[in-house]
């Protein structure tokens, strides 16, 4: 009997587990991060105190919507149409024209009255369960350091993704499906260090999807030669070999991660195509989220909660879609056309299911637009002051917080920094973000840096 080498070992069991199940192995074309592990890295763990919310969707509206056309209406943009700003323009990645302003119409909506754009009519209908945040601000008006900053709390690519810290302080409740998913077609401006886990254990990095059909999800890990059952015979075979060259060999953890990923491949071969599967939701279901991708995604999204992932992050698409540097009034209109009554489906179904006071719900971008004009009638960038919402998970509903000045350009009441919201959504899910810790080249990593307070006034 010939005995294969530990090398042929790897090389048959990856030949069925492709590249998704070797997302942990590879982790940025095989540089994966030394990380102290023991045990298993996405087992469950206690949060720091009693958690209001369990999971986390981030709506991720990335290339920066903006606020005064959106959730935050400012009437004075009107009075000066055409006008320069009366206190000067704020620094912008570049030039800007005069004030220029809204072509929608806001409505009082709900019982709270919360003013919202006419684009966003469903979402209106579900003001009563959202808390705006108008005083959104960051550190700098660019895509991609503004993307990292929103996503991993640091504006360059060397810090793990809010969603990483997320599974690599609580673990997930479902072994059989990543405890961090990505739903993008395609990728964004940055692209995986988006999702990444940096110094982190590389089994806490999320895993993108980009096509949401369940046989393309699984293409790569299926193995359509071997038995499940000889496939969990080899595994066990190759865990226990990886554990051995482990052990042997202080300091060196990488594998640890190579075995989760293993892992995580093998059990998705089932799991994954079931909670992918849009034709075991009923008519009524499909109806109500509408037609077109991004309903599929938060139907996918709202199904993964249900099956105990942490946490899933959708974003509106390839590139930067929301960024509306000319003709912002169709830009925006058809954007809004394609989400509005998705988000409205999603925030109803997770109410309806008994999933919304656990699952916080966020939607915005990376910063917002400027309330002057780029060109003739578009926006610029601006990290002065934008919006972002909140639903459910423990934050109050049918409420307005913070305030930008009278034209929007700029954070000026209640001012809440990205290190804020960051620490905010922690808190929800029982965990203080100055505890939460990983201790790497010689000092403790946080997600909020040194910085970030939690915003009690919107905790319900």
């Amino acid at each position: 009997m010939i005995i294969p080498s530990r090398r042929d070992m790897l090389a048959r069991l990856g030949s069925g587990m492709g590249m998704v199940g070797l997302a942990g192995v590879m982790h940025d074309a095989g540089h994966v991060q030394a990380a102290t592990v023991t045990g298993d890295a996405l087992a469950p763990k206690p949060s720091h105190f009693a958690p209001k919310a369990k999971h986390v969707i981030h709506l991720f509206m990335n290339g920066g919507p903006s606020q005064v056309d959106t959730f935050d209406p400012k009437p004075m943009l009107a009075q000066h149409a055409g006008k320069p700003m009366p206190a000067g323009h704020l620094s912008t990645e570049r030039k800007t024209g005069n004030c220029l302003p809204t072509a929608f119409k806001f409505n009082k909506s709900g019982q709270s009255g919360t003013e919202v754009s006419e684009i966003f009519p469903e979402i209106a209908r579900q003001i009563d369960d959202i808390c705006v945040i108008r005083s959104m601000h960051t550190d700098v008006p660019n895509h991609e350091p503004s993307l990292l900053m929103m996503t991993s709390g640091n504006l360059q690519p060397i810090r793990p993704s809010m969603g990483a810290w997320l599974s690599y302080g609580l673990g997930t409740e479902n072994r059989n499906l990543p405890g961090f998913v990505v739903l993008c077609p395609g990728k964004p401006v940055v692209g995986p260090q988006l999702w990444g886990s940096s110094f982190l254990p590389g089994a806490h990095q999320g895993c993108h999807i980009q096509n949401m059909e369940p046989s393309k999800v699984i293409d790569h890990i299926r193995n359509s030669k071997l038995s499940a059952q000889t496939q969990r015979q080899q595994l066990d075979l190759i865990n226990a070999m990886n554990r051995d060259h482990r052990d042997a060999r202080a300091g060196d953890d990488q594998l640890e991660s190579r075995i989760q990923s293993f892992e995580m491949a093998f059990r998705m071969q089932t799991e994954a195509t079931e909670a992918f599967d849009l034709s075991r939701e009923t008519t009524t279901t499909r109806s109500l989220y509408g037609p077109g991708a991004y309903a599929d995604s938060l139907i996918i999204a709202r199904r993964l909660v249900q099956r105990g992932v942490r946490t899933v992050q959708v974003f509106t698409g390839a590139g930067q879609p929301w960024d509306d540097h000319g003709n912002i009034v169709n830009g925006h209109r058809s954007k809004a056309q394609a989400s509005d009554r998705a988000i409205a489906a999603l925030l109803a179904d997770l109410k309806r299911l008994g999933l919304l006071d656990e699952t916080l719900v966020l939607w915005g971008g990376e910063f917002g637009r400027t309330p002057t004009s780029e060109g003739a009638d578009g926006r610029d960038h601006n990290n002065h002051g934008f919006t972002v919402w909140l639903a459910g998970g423990g934050v109050k509903g049918g409420m307005v917080h913070g305030a930008t000045d009278d034209f929007g350009f700029a954070a000026v009441r209640d001012k809440v920094h990205v290190h804020d919201l960051h620490a905010t959504m922690l808190h929800l899910l029982g965990l203080d973000h100055e505890k939460l810790t990983y201790r790497y080249s010689g000092r403790d990593f946080r997600l909020t840096d040194v910085h970030g307070n939690v915003v009690r006034p919107i905790l319900a």
